[in-house]
């Protein structure tokens, strides 16, 4: 008899007494699901055991969808995860991205929509997509993953992953803020964002990821 693989495993974190087991029934169908309804343990859940892909309801008692992303993201969980939210502005949909989801569905939605969301960011997350070599790390923008020789896998959020690559596409030029601004962030940010996320690059990364040229702006350092 042959061996089949078994469904990839999936933790659903819905705190909705009706939709949480209704998605859990449907997802079944081709995952292993681990249906939990509390953030806190939803965090304590996803450190416990590992997980192929997660999808996460933002509105959680005890910890919130974007914080329990967060938490993950800190903790180097790589798995993919795709954000469920009734929130469906842009700057809903942006705070998700930036704290490290993959993808971000609105509710309600179709079951047929779910499955192909989860495929398709499962298919980015096995398949990471073009490599750009930072010395002695490997970068992959398209899947927002840089491997480090020394901690392994790590997961940039969507801003972070385009302001390497501005800077990883031009490793000789120095970017100034304005520059950095236009090209990554959005028209409601102020120059001190792009300070933030070189920041928050470094400390993913290394403090010497980012290089700052006094009263010109920012370049490529070294890995």
């Amino acid at each position: 008899m042959p061996v089949h693989d078994p469904f990839p495993a999936l933790l659903l974190v819905e705190d909705d007494p009706q939709l949480g087991p209704l998605m859990a029934q449907v997802l079944a169908e081709a995952y292993a699901v681990t249906l939990v309804a509390d953030g806190r343990e939803g965090l304590e859940t996803a450190l416990a055991e590992e997980f192929d892909v997660m999808i996460i309801d933002r509105r959680l008692p005890s910890l919130d969808g974007l914080g329990l992303v967060a938490a993950l993201r800190a903790k180097r969980v790589t798995a993919p995860i795709l954000l469920v939210t009734a929130l469906g502005t842009v700057r809903d949909k942006v705070d998700g991205l930036d704290v490290g989801a993959n993808d971000y569905l609105v509710k309600p939605f179709e079951f047929d929509e779910l499955f192909a969301r989860l495929r398709a960011i499962r298919r980015v997350f096995t398949g990471e997509g073009t490599m750009i070599v930072i010395g002695e790390w490997a970068f992959y923008p398209e899947s927002r993953i840089i491997h480090s020789p020394y901690d392994g896998r790590i997961m940039l959020t969507e801003r972070e992953s385009d302001l390497l690559k501005l800077l990883a596409d031009n490793p000789e030029r120095t970017f100034t803020r304005n520059q950095i601004l236009k090209a990554v962030f959005s028209d409601e940010d102020l120059p001190g964002t792009v300070d933030t996320y070189v920041h928050y690059l470094r400390r993913k990364t290394d403090v010497g990821a980012v290089i700052t040229v006094r009263g010109q702006g920012y370049r490529l350092g070294e890995l």
